[in-house]
């Protein structure tokens, strides 16, 4: 059969420098390996990367049978867009990825399948009789996460075509383990069970990956947590290429970067580390600061990230604002003292975002009606928060979260941050995208969302009492979705926000007769 696999890297053209320079390193692991599983059941594979409405690499033919798609919910009305023109062709249409772990319901109206967890038996019997099934697409998922994924050097020719249209930096996807040890009620692995995948084959991606010699490369670990097997993976590197000859980036939780560890990352290339912290009041389990909060987990987190930057020069903290345990405005004054006692990291600033089905706590929020029908298209942890906050209004919470982006990235915090990474690459890169992607892009945002609250069509919305969509959303999907507007369905700028709460629609794990053909 003739399969096209399409992954979405964004959903609009890249608009400012650093997204114009980066987006192509948005590549998904899971694309690659499907498109890999197709081809090796002797299907005639193409691979094609798109960003909103234009193509970034790779390409598709006009004679597909089957087309998947990778989407995030962000970039899940292109994909739908893209699904019914595909499907106008008589293509049938999969979606696979976040979306369809977090909106099952939702996407089969758009899709003939959508697929939770996928394994290669899973594709296999879906393209034996890959049959269009309409009105509505059946929801599958195996049991479980597969129990090994093929590795980078079988990914690689249809990664390439992304990272030659990565010119500047080439973050290059690998992963060495599925599910997740911790238990954090907030995240989609919650539940699901950790298991590492094999350490030969990923020693032999390593030394295929140097032989190649990318230039301007670093290997992007995509695990929830690297790490928690640590001597069982930083064994396998050590014995696969010699230390320091490739560039690491990862993220990791604060509990597993005790400093015997991060000198030996050090020791290995490890350039980049992405802890959690996620708030000052709660969510301590990753940092093993359960019973501590407030300044004292400040305090603690601060020296800990010191420690970590004395080797390793980019440490970005991960924080999430609008939590339930968050209350007036000390959540964002005590961010305002880490970013002083900890000069050098790199604060990556969220906002709290239910995604439909995919998070135990979004249950609670659907429950106590709490959840808003925010489109798709901005529910990226930054541009629209879409659950009423428990202790605050609107303006209030966005004047709180202004103040705190301009500060976290005001000229006396990216010098800072500049001295203490120093002036190299990771300085640049930082520097980079702290003026371009966070203060003229995120923190713009969030001070034009903060004006928008002020017109009585957009508080009215957010504040529960309709559920019309304000015409300044509307006009800012149509003007990215650019072309593909046309082709969006009818009734996909809403959705249920109360999947979760709702009746879900049945996961089958295994095909069911075709609704139609």
């Amino acid at each position: 059969m003739r399969v096209g696999v399409i992954d979405l890297l964004g959903k609009e053209p890249p608009r400012n420098a650093y997204s114009r320079f980066m987006r192509a390193n948005n590549t998904s692991v899971m694309a690659q390996v499907v498109a890999v599983w197709c081809e090796e059941q002797g299907h005639r594979v193409s691979m094609a990367y798109y960003s909103g409405w234009e193509l970034l690499a790779g390409g598709l033919p006009d004679d597909l049978d089957v087309v998947f798609f990778n989407s995030f919910s962000q970039t899940a009305l292109v994909a739908y867009a893209m699904s019914a023109r595909f499907r106008s062709a008589g293509i049938v249409t999969l979606l696979g990825g976040p979306h369809a772990r977090s909106y099952p319901g939702d996407a089969q109206r758009y899709f003939d399948y959508v697929v939770g967890f996928c394994d290669q038996q899973l594709i296999r019997d879906i393209l034996q009789d890959p049959a269009p099934c309409r009105p509505l697409g059946q929801c599958l998922s195996a049991s479980r996460h597969p129990t090994d994924l093929p590795g980078l050097t079988r990914r690689w020719k249809f990664l390439l075509p992304a990272m030659e249209r990565a010119r500047v930096l080439r973050l290059v996807p690998m992963i060495g383990s599925l599910g997740c040890p911790y238990t954090c009620s907030f995240c989609i692995d919650a539940g699901v069970p950790y298991q590492p995948l094999d350490v030969e084959s990923l020693k032999a991606d390593l030394r295929f990956f140097r032989q190649y010699k990318l230039p301007r490369s670093i290997i992007a670990w995509h695990d929830p947590n690297f790490g928690v097997q640590f001597d069982n993976f930083l064994g396998a590197i050590e014995e696969a290429v010699p230390p320091g000859s490739i560039t690491f980036l990862a993220e990791s939780s604060l509990s597993l970067l005790g400093e015997d560890h991060v000198k030996r990352l050090a020791h290995n290339g490890f350039k980049v580390i992405a802890p959690g912290i996620e708030s000052w009041f709660g969510i301590g389990d990753k940092a093993q600061l359960r019973k501590v909060s407030g300044m004292e987990k400040v305090r603690r987190v601060a020296e800990k990230v010191n420690l970590i930057q004395r080797h390793i020069p980019y440490v970005q903290c991960n924080l999430i604002f609008g939590l339930d345990c968050d209350e007036g405005p000390d959540p964002f004054e005590l961010t305002r003292r880490f970013v002083d006692l900890a000069p050098g990291a790199f604060p990556y600033l969220s906002v709290l975002t239910s995604f439909g089905q995919n998070a135990p706590d979004n249950l609670g929020y659907q429950q106590s009606g709490r959840v808003l029908p925010v489109p798709f298209h901005f529910l990226d942890l930054l541009q629209a928060m879409n659950v009423k906050p428990k202790h605050y209004g609107w303006t209030q919470f966005y004047d709180h979260l202004c103040g705190v982006f301009a500060y976290a990235f005001s000229a006396r915090a990216i010098s800072r941050r500049l001295r203490a990474t120093g002036p190299g690459a990771v300085g640049l890169e930082q520097l980079f995208r702290a003026i371009f992607a966070e203060r003229r892009n995120r923190l713009r945002y969030h001070r034009h969302m903060r004006a928008w609250l002020e017109e009585p069509p957009v508080r009215a919305f957010f504040e529960g009492e309709t559920r019309d969509l304000p015409a300044r959303f509307a006009a800012t999907i149509r003007s990215h979705l650019g072309p593909l507007w046309d082709w969006l369905p009818e009734g996909a700028l809403t959705h249920d926000p109360d999947t979760f709460a709702g009746s879900p629609p049945p996961i089958l794990t295994e095909l069911s007769p075709a609704a139609s053909h």
